[in-house]
């Protein structure tokens, strides 16, 4: 299974000739979106299982960001709640865009689960389509995965500057918010010296869809993204970044770009750390 699944592949996968159906988590929710929980009790895809992102896949806040990497034994319990086993598919979704379920993808891939895909278009494009739902809330066999972290590249705050120069650091952020003219959130406006604006919203069409592998390629390329070399990226909280690293893989680049878990809430914390405005990577 690739990092993106489409409606009419899950819905058969889902079916009841299918001999080994994947897990589905839900993982609606984050910043401009309807309360996760409420979502998911007003309706979900068969058997989807809710994961909440601000509790189940990322640590509290604090000195490493306003969503820190969750520790492996904290992950490994809510996967294993859910119902994810070793060697069985995971498909994950969020209200749309996959810049939330990009995350759960990302986790999954770095405690070393390789089967895992984010549908395309989400929950919206899901009932677009027709396809049905339930309020069920169902009860997973508990799954046996065992966690074990470091299958997906991450680098800290340092390693972003050092990227940012010898590489590619790529902003995930709105371009505003990457120029420094506004910042809803941190407590600095600005982005990390060096680095390349690649804003999470482009990698969709304007119904949530992702656009295909060569749409994709071009985008990076024009960013100035090498076909070979190392990639970073990073965002405001180390969320939307991983939507990021998921199309660079869609796009058909097969080295994993590093994450900044971090992101730009760990690094605008510390005013000792450089912060670049204006449209130049600075």
């Amino acid at each position: 299974m690739g990092p993106l699944i489409t409606n009419s592949a899950l819905a058969e996968t889902l079916s009841a000739a299918e001999p080994r159906p994947p897990v589905v988590l839900d993982v609606r929710g984050g910043l401009g979106h309807p309360p996760a929980a409420e979502s998911y009790q007003e309706g979900h895809l068969p058997g989807a299982v809710f994961i909440d992102l601000d509790a189940d896949l990322a640590a509290a806040p604090g000195a490493r960001g306003r969503h820190p990497l969750p520790e492996p034994g904290d992950l490994q319990r809510v996967l294993r709640a859910a119902g994810v086993r070793a060697g069985k598919p995971v498909v994950v979704y969020d209200h749309g865009d996959g810049s939330i379920a990009a995350r759960a993808w990302w986790l999954l891939r770095w405690a070393g689960h390789d089967d895992v895909a984010v549908l395309d278009g989400g929950y919206a494009a899901w009932v677009a389509d027709g396809h049905a739902v339930s309020t069920e809330v169902p009860s997973p066999e508990p799954g046996d995965l065992v966690v074990r972290p470091g299958a997906m590249p991450t680098a800290g705050a340092d390693e972003a500057a050092a990227l940012a120069r010898s590489g590619v650091l790529l902003d995930a952020r709105a371009p505003e918010r990457y120029r420094g003219e506004t910042e809803p959130v941190d407590p600095r406006a600005g982005h990390v010296p060096g680095a390349l604006n690649a804003p999470f919203a482009r990698h969709t069409d304007e119904r949530g869809r992702w656009r295909s592998p060569s749409e994709l390629a071009r985008l990076f390329a024009d960013t100035g993204v090498p076909a070979d070399g190392e990639v970073g990226a990073y965002c405001g909280s180390g969320v939307t970044a991983c939507s990021v690293v998921l199309a660079l893989e869609a796009s058909g680049r097969a080295r994993p770009a590093v994450l900044y878990p971090g992101s730009w809430s760990e690094w605008a914390a510390d005013a000792n750390r450089p912060a670049a405005t204006g449209g130049e990577p600075g």
